[in-house]
């Protein structure tokens, strides 16, 4: 009986603190924020966690610095998903890995190339290019005659995200892409524009560190566009706190907003902000 008294009052105290926990709070429930991206260009969305964002965010940057049109990006994406889930994966069927599962021994690199997510989407840009009439033919037909897939029809599941990923990820749809995290406990700036600068290459200036600031200058709405949203669907495995570019800022403290107005932003140039202490004097 004393044992059963014990265990009620001990429920009652925790109930308690509960309560009082929940008032503090404005007696609202404390809610996990969502770690995902999400884009959205008319009927199509896509949603993706922070490690398929970060990927997509590549493949898509890798199209745009060859100069290829945003078709091949949709290819791509919805090659990736259906052979990896957009993971980079160290296992597969036989020899496959990687986001394609390329398979070394089908003359696709050495397993750490194809595990390489930049090395992996450009030996599949190289075979897209060579598909005469690539871009108005269904995405199963020139999925597989880069990939050769023992189930060609699969890709077709996945267009309408990939669609939406690769339009709002080349640029061509403004402020579709949105993506909602913690904010970053740190990040390094130097890192940040290497990563540019392996994206996007000569389609972008010269990207500019000054303190945890990193601005590059971009040539058009879309390319800015693209590296902003590239910028965000990263900003996780970059330390990025905040991005502005065209009168618009995102930031990982506010990210359940979106893509919010700002004054900040100087014509034809993008910002990163990235998380961490200020620089000494």
């Amino acid at each position: 009986m004393k044992r059963l008294l014990a265990a009620v009052v001990l429920i009652g105290v925790v109930a308690a603190v509960a309560v009082a926990a929940w008032r503090q709070l404005g007696g609202q429930p404390t809610v996990p924020r969502s770690q995902t991206c999400t884009a959205v260009v008319g009927d199509l969305a896509a949603r993706l966690d922070l490690d398929q964002s970060g990927n997509a965010a590549l493949i898509v940057a890798l199209s745009v610095r060859r100069g290829l049109p945003a078709r091949a990006g949709t290819i791509a994406l919805a090659t990736a998903m259906q052979e990896s889930k957009l993971y980079n994966i160290d296992y597969g069927d036989r020899d496959s890995l990687g986001l394609f599962q390329q398979r070394p021994s089908q003359g696709w690199g050495t397993p750490a190339q194809v595990r390489d997510p930049v090395h992996a989407t450009e030996r599949f840009y190289d075979g897209l290019v060579t598909v005469g009439g690539y871009e108005s033919m269904p995405i199963t037909d020139a999925a597989q005659a880069v990939q050769r897939s023992a189930y060609p029809e699969a890709y077709a599941q996945h267009e309408s995200a990939a669609r939406a990923l690769a339009s709002a990820l080349s640029g061509q749809s403004p402020r579709a892409l949105t993506c909602e995290l913690d904010p970053p406990a740190e990040g390094h700036p130097a890192e940040v524009r290497r990563d540019l600068e392996t994206a996007f290459g000569a389609t972008i200036g010269t990207p500019v560190v000054r303190g945890r600031s990193v601005t590059a200058a971009v040539g058009t709405p879309d390319h800015g566009w693209a590296m902003a949203h590239y910028l965000i669907a990263r900003a996780e495995r970059l330390g990025i706190s905040r991005v502005a570019y065209h009168g618009w800022a995102w930031s990982a403290a506010d990210s359940p907003e979106g893509w919010v107005r700002t004054e900040d932003t100087v014509r034809g140039r993008l910002s990163a902000t990235v998380a961490g202490p200020a620089p000494s004097a």
